[in-house]
């Protein structure tokens, strides 16, 4: 059971402040002082009366009242102690500062015990870290943070976006871009020992100076939690994106199945955020971009952009760029490239993206109406690549001639516009920040300003859809497990639901021959009992009569603990794999994709949560690059998607009712005959827990 969010207001956004330590206290002291917090700083240190200008009382127990939020820099067997006479008090929280508890890990076995005190120490009292620098406040100027950082006040009445991290350093150096992006808080989790990271992120949702949210995620705290930030973010339509790390994880080694090794706990991570509608980035620039066009823009409604350049090359770039991504440059209607055309000169080609030349170059208003019938198009975001000249050795006059064209432009369509550097210094902190006060977005970096348009629209996209069912979460995997042979399997699919090709467990060619002879022929010849047959040759397919099959029973005689006799299936069209198998914490994940032995070497799968919506598998079969095939491939015949969408539905139903019980399922091929023929599981293995029956 899910234990309720305890609020995080006092220590969020503390009227009080207590710092207890040393020279790390009288930092945060410092950092409160410059960033002008107005609210009172309690030093505590048992032996000096005055820390960085304050006064300083010898205990806890000597503070003028309980304070809201709390700095706790001492050794990590005192913290203890600490974290516990604040609790008492009834101190709004508290960050502990120490490290040396469970991230030790293996080589220091009194972190584990130390972590476990230090939680019961806490009691309700919500408590971040430990091993971690804190909070920065921008918004109030309160700092629970033992060091410099690059950040500013926020203006009255100014808004920001919140970011949460795990790492100190990672944050700290997020405060020093300059890339005019506003921050509201930075927050570190830590170990995550009570209060995680999605606690956090639920505590800074509440504050609608919070524009949006950027979670940089080392480890899953609770997935249930998130899926409630997720709810929450949508609710009071505050985008969140996530930066997960795991990617270059070594993959988890393929136990029985191909979906194992498909799979694995990143795939899992990227179906989950992409279910939650948290969009996922993977470099802190691209995280930071995208951020902050969601701060002024908010998700976007699609993923058709404009692009405009002075430059072929640039409008070369821009349209490279795009290339295997899901945003892309919408061609122009005939009538809006004539509306586009009678803007510029007879040498001009109108296109997306628009190469305007420099024939209206500072001709602000030429190119104030050729801005205005492009944007009047009725993209979901504008971009105008312009980089800015030095301003140590340059003029850049005109660059803001073009600049107040295309804020024009996009005022009288009421559009959304970003203006791209294609190199990120090329619009400075002062620039970016005047850009920022115009309504419009300053992006550093042609591949990461995509890479923020496109994260923006799949969170638009996820945010029209119906809301996401909760995850099926994670049972004990432990224990021993038993696999089922084909035969078996079968039976258990086709008991649900799942139609497989006619077939009989068979013990020598004779038999086999007599079973054929009521199967009909073409048949297929397996030895029963391997997870990968074609690999150990255990197979034998499209078998014309007696005496092939004769030959591969003899083939075949001694492999494996039996044979299997079955019919082919007729005029297969496609082939794909149907996969679910158990990934922590995720619980049981579904794979869908190309099938067949070179499933792996493909590698076209998507991969979903369970329980997985009927658009959702829809989404994920359209998405595979072998979705012609199902379509109806140059003429040939449709494939039964019907058949195919029934199928994954069964072996789901399937296994969440017995989702203690089966640890891993696959279906590799299964095998789609055209329309209104059916889609028939050709191979299956189940893997079940060994006190589970078949």
């Amino acid at each position: 059971m899910l234990r309720p969010p305890r609020s995080l207001e006092r220590l969020l956004r503390p009227r009080t402040i207590a710092v207890i330590g040393g020279g790390p206290a009288a930092e945060v002291v410092r950092q409160c002082d410059r960033m002008g917090y107005t609210g009172e700083i309690w030093p505590v240190h048992p032996g000096k009366d005055e820390v960085a200008g304050r006064r300083a009382y010898r205990s806890v127990a000597d503070l003028p009242g309980a304070p809201d939020a709390a700095f706790v820099a001492v050794n990590r067997h005192l913290t203890i102690d600490v974290v516990r006479e604040l609790a008492a008090r009834g101190a709004g929280g508290a960050v502990c500062y120490a490290s040396g508890f469970r991230e030790a890990g293996s080589e220091d076995a009194e972190g584990e015990s130390l972590q476990a005190a230090l939680v019961e120490a806490a009691g309700a009292m919500p408590m971040i870290g430990p091993n971690c620098y804190g909070m920065i406040n921008y918004g109030d100027g309160a700092l629970l943070w033992p060091d410099q950082h690059g950040g500013q006040r926020l203006a009255k009445d100014a808004r920001g976006v919140a970011i949460v991290t795990q790492s100190s350093n990672i944050a700290i150096n997020m405060t020093m871009q300059r890339r005019g992006l506003p921050l509201a808080y930075v927050m570190t989790a830590g170990n995550q020992a009570q209060t995680g990271l999605s606690e956090l992120a639920l505590g800074l949702l509440d504050d609608p100076r919070v524009t949006a949210l950027g979670l940089h995620i080392e480890g899953f705290d609770s997935l249930t939690a998130l899926e409630t930030v997720a709810a929450k973010a949508r609710a009071l339509k505050k985008p969140v994106v996530a930066m997960k790390l795991g990617r270059s994880a070594q993959a988890r080694a393929a136990t029985l199945s191909h979906t194992a090794s498909l799979a694995g706990s990143d795939a899992a991570s990227d179906a989950f955020l992409r279910r939650l509608g948290i969009a996922r980035l993977n470099s802190i620039p691209a995280f930071l971009e995208t951020l902050k066009l969601l701060h002024v823009t908010g998700p976007l409604a699609g993923y058709a952009l404009s692009s405009m350049s002075c430059s072929g090359g640039e409008a070369s770039v821009m349209a490279d760029s795009a290339e295997g991504r899901r945003v892309f440059y919408r061609a122009l209607t005939p009538a809006q490239t004539s509306a586009a055309k009678a803007t510029l000169g007879p040498l001009v080609t109108v296109a997306n993206p628009l190469d305007y030349h420099t024939f209206i170059w500072a001709d602000e208003p030429a190119m104030t109406a050729t801005f205005t019938a492009m944007v009047g198009a009725g993209f979901d975001l504008n971009l105008l690549v312009l980089d800015f000249p030095r301003g140590d050795r340059c003029a850049d006059t005109d660059w803001w001639t073009t600049l107040r064209a295309f804020e024009a432009a996009l005022k009288a369509h009421s559009a959304k516009g970003a203006v791209v550097a294609s190199l990120p210094e090329n619009i400075s902190e002062t620039q970016a920040a005047d850009i920022l006060a115009r309504g419009l977005v300053p992006l550093g970096g042609i591949g990461e300003a995509l890479d923020a348009a496109e994260a923006a629209a799949d969170i638009g996209t996820a945010w029209r859809r119906e809301a996401p069912p909760p995850v099926a979460l994670a049972t004990t995997t432990g224990g021993t497990t038993k696999t089922l042979d084909e035969v078996a399997a079968k039976d258990l699919l086709a008991r649900h639901g799942v139609a497989v090709p006619a077939g009989h467990r068979v013990a020598n060619a004779e038999e086999a021959i007599a079973a054929a002879e009521g199967l009909g022929y073409p048949v297929a010849l397996k030895a029963l009992g391997l997870a990968h047959k074609t690999e150990a040759g255990g197979v034998h397919l499209n078998l014309a009569g007696p005496e092939a099959l004769r030959k591969a029973a003899t083939a075949l005689a001694g492999i494996g603990s039996g044979l299997y006799v079955e019919r082919m299936v007729a005029d297969p069209l496609s082939e794909l794999i149907v996969g679910i198998t158990a990934d922590p914490p995720f619980g049981l994940v579904l794979t869908l994709g190309s099938g067949g032995v070179l499933v792996e070497l493909l590698r076209d799968t998507v991969t979903l949560p369970l329980p997985a919506t009927r658009a959702e598998l829809e989404a994920a079969l359209a998405n595979l690059k072998s979705a012609p095939l199902l379509a109806g491939f140059r003429g040939r015949a449709k494939g039964d998607l019907v058949a195919v969408i029934e199928t994954i539905e069964a072996v789901q139903r399937l296994v969440l009712a017995e989702q203690d019980a089966i640890v891993e399922l696959e279906i590799n091929p299964l095998i789609v005959s055209a329309e209104g023929r059916g889609a028939f599981a050709a191979d299956a293995l189940i893997v079940r827990k060994e006190t589970s029956d078949a």
